[in-house]
C-alpha cells in the first residue's frame, strides 16, 4: 500500500500534470450530464458522446425528453451497447424528475439514487461533476489503479471507494478521481500499462510494472 507520507506527493504530481481535469463525457447543463452518465455503464465515452450529440440538441430537459418518447430516445442511443433497456431508464428518470424534482436533477445522493437507472457510480460523478461534492466513483479504471498502486486496494468497487475517501488528501478531493480514472485510462491500462511515462511510477506497488 502506498505509505501515507507518499499520497500527497502521488496526487501532487497528477495536479501539476492535469490542473483542471474535467469528465469526458460531453453534456450542456445537469440534466445532459446525468442522462450521459447512465447511458456510459457499459459502454466508452466516445461512444455515448457520438451518440448524444444529435439527442441533446433536441432534448436537453427532462420535458423535451419526456416528449421524445422510448421510440425517440431509442433511435438516438441504438449504437450504445444495451440501448433498449438504458432508453426505458432515461425515460423514466425524465419523467421522475418532472415529477418529484421541478425537473431538476437533485443535488442528493438518495434522490438521485432513487432515479431509475442510477446506482451509486452515477451518483458520485453528477455529485462530483455538477455539485462539487468530494466523491469518487470507482469505475474498472479507478478500481484497477486502486490496486495496482496500493493506493486503496479492496475487493469491491465499495470498498476501494471507503478506502481511497481516506487516503486523498483533502486538498485533492473533489478532483482527485478524474486523475485517478485518466491515469487508468492512457496510462495503466489492463493489459499493457504504460509505467514508463507514468507520473507516479516511483510511487507504485504494482510488482508487475514496466521499466
Amino acid at each position: 500500500m502506498v505509505k501515507k507520507a507518499d499520497r500527497e506527493d502521488f496526487f501532487r504530481r497528477l495536479a501539476e500534470d492535469n490542473p483542471d481535469p474535467r469528465t469526458e463525457l460531453e453534456f450542456v447543463n445537469h440534466f445532459t450530464l446525468l442522462v450521459a452518465v447512465v447511458l456510459s455503464a457499459q459502454a466508452t465515452d466516445k461512444g455515448v458522446n457520438k451518440a448524444t450529440k444529435a439527442l441533446f440538441a433536441i432534448a436537453d430537459t427532462p420535458e423535451k425528453m419526456v416528449a421524445l418518447g422510448l421510440d425517440g430516445i431509442t433511435q438516438h442511443i441504438k449504437t450504445i451497447g444495451l440501448y433498449r433497456n438504458k432508453a426505458k431508464n432515461v425515460l423514466a428518470l425524465s419523467e421522475k424528475l418532472v415529477a418529484e424534482h421541478g425537473s431538476e436533477v437533485p443535488d442528493d445522493r438518495d434522490a438521485l439514487e432513487a432515479l431509475p437507472g442510477v446506482g451509486r457510480k452515477t451518483a458520485n460523478v453528477v455529485l462530483n461533476e455538477a455539485f462539487g461534492h468530494p466523491t469518487c466513483a470507482v469505475d474498472t479504471h479507478i478500481f484497477r489503479v486502486s490496486n495496482r498502486t496500493g493506493l486503496a486496494p479492496g475487493k469491491t468497487p465499495l470498498e476501494v471507494e471507503k478506502k481511497l475517501m481516506k487516503a486523498i488528501p483533502p486538498a485533492y478531493a473533489r478532483p482527485a478521481h478524474h486523475w485517478l480514472i485518466l491515469l487508468g485510462r492512457y496510462i495503466c491500462k489492463a493489459r499493457k500499462p504504460d509505467c514508463a511515462v507514468c507520473k507516479v511510477y516511483d510511487l507504485c506497488r504494482y510488482k508487475a510494472k514496466t521499466a
